[in-house]
């Protein structure tokens, strides 16, 4: 038996420590997830407004697989077996969501497959669903469609690292889920900081240099989100993205992220009359931005040796999303927020807060009015590059 020598201990720590630098690692502290479970509060119960912008982009989809999704690449001549199709979901939360946007791919695929003659030749599908460690993944596979075409394996972290081999995927799919930071920039709650958001929880009318640090953030996680992708990826794999962006051009249009200067107006009446402490609200802040169309583009821009951008299209969201009830409205802000909402104030003031909530969404109705709220769904689908690997 041969023996591990000093020089092949070294090269496998060598190659361990590349990995390391490779993985961008989150700290559990800052892992939220959608509220897990099938109860009233849950995402499961609570996600309709998610589930219409993968309606929306449901033909885009088919249409996007139809041009740019070859068969023939995963067809051999020989008797060798074709290796599996490999589709991950980025931020896939408990379900339904997902399922129906992996019903909608893989149906496109099998479709390609059948187009070209080659029906009896379909790989098997196996499709990873990702999302934070922290994410309620038994109740997604409890809930897993019977007749789905693809098999199906679990895969916790985050997405702004490394989280598959190199080369391995086929396919990339993320809805929804890019608009959420993978923290909070350090110096929004540092007091002696110009950008400190103390007596907010969002960049929502706050000083600019609030709103660059948030901006800041989102580069950096995008970027990593890209070079993690682009490593993972095998060449001509495509990756499908859909994300909210913020359309704001005028005094009067409605801003997207309103809904969180309100909610923290809510949070600063409750510090008030002695519900919660003001340091507490001073500390709090809602790891989410809606960028401009324009900040993503100069982003994809940036990863232009990696990837060539095949399709973007700017959908509107009032077209994809019906006017919501306050309930709705609420409850669903409720299954986004609580987990943070419990872990930094307690589970004893959550039901009071959005009690509150509900009444400062009837006092401000245009925060649900889909035609003057200013929020578009940027849906983008990638190539990449066959050469300059990173």
């Amino acid at each position: 038996m041969l023996r591990p020598t000093r020089m092949h201990a070294l090269a496998i720590k060598s190659d361990l420590e590349i990995m390391r630098q490779q993985m961008v690692v989150v700290d559990d502290d800052e892992s939220y997830a959608m509220k897990g479970g099938e109860g009233p509060h849950s995402y499961a119960k609570n996600s309709i407004i998610q589930k219409g912008l993968i309606d929306g982009s449901k033909r885009l989809i088919h249409e996007a697989i139809s041009q740019s999704f070859d068969p023939k690449e995963h067809v051999h001549g020989n008797d060798e077996p074709s290796k599996p199709i490999c589709i991950a979901d980025l931020g896939c939360s408990t379900g339904p969501n997902t399922f129906f946007a992996m019903q909608t791919i893989t149906e496109a695929i099998q479709q390609q497959f059948q187009s070209h003659g080659l029906a009896s030749q379909i790989p098997d599908i196996q499709v990873l669903f990702n999302d934070q460690v922290s994410n309620d993944f038994n109740t997604l596979f409890k809930n897993l469609p019977q007749q789905r075409i693809y098999y199906a394996t679990a895969v916790p972290g985050s997405f702004c690292g490394r989280l598959f081999p190199k080369q391995t995927l086929h396919l990339v799919h993320s809805s929804a889920a890019l608009c959420w930071l993978s923290k909070l920039p350090n110096e929004i709650t540092d007091s002696d900081s110009s950008a400190c958001n103390k007596g907010r929880i969002h960049y929502t009318d706050a000083p600019k240099e609030v709103a660059d640090a948030y901006a800041t953030q989102y580069s950096k996680d995008m970027g990593n989100f890209l070079h993690a992708r682009a490593q993972e990826l095998v060449e001509n794999g495509l990756m499908l993205l859909q994300f909210p962006v913020s359309n704001v051009l005028l005094d009067s249009d409605v801003d997207p992220a309103k809904v969180f200067e309100l909610i923290g107006t809510c949070l600063v009446d409750m510090a008030k009359v002695g519900v919660i402490s003001e340091e507490k609200v001073d500390s709090f802040n809602v790891p989410l931005i809606y960028p401009s169309v324009k900040a993503v583009k100069e982003i994809f821009r940036g990863c232009d040796e990696c990837f060539s951008i095949e399709w973007m299209e700017i959908l509107e969201f009032k077209n994809m999303v019906s006017l919501p009830t306050v309930q709705i409205f609420v409850s669903w802000f409720r299954a986004a927020l609580q987990g943070m909402i419990e872990k930094h104030f307690g589970a004893e003031i959550v039901d009071e807060l959005f009690e509150r909530f509900a009444e400062k969404v009837k006092e401000f109705p245009d925060i649900m009015d889909t035609d003057k709220l200013k929020l578009d769904v940027l849906f983008v689908l990638l190539r990449r590059k066959n050469k300059a690997r990173p």
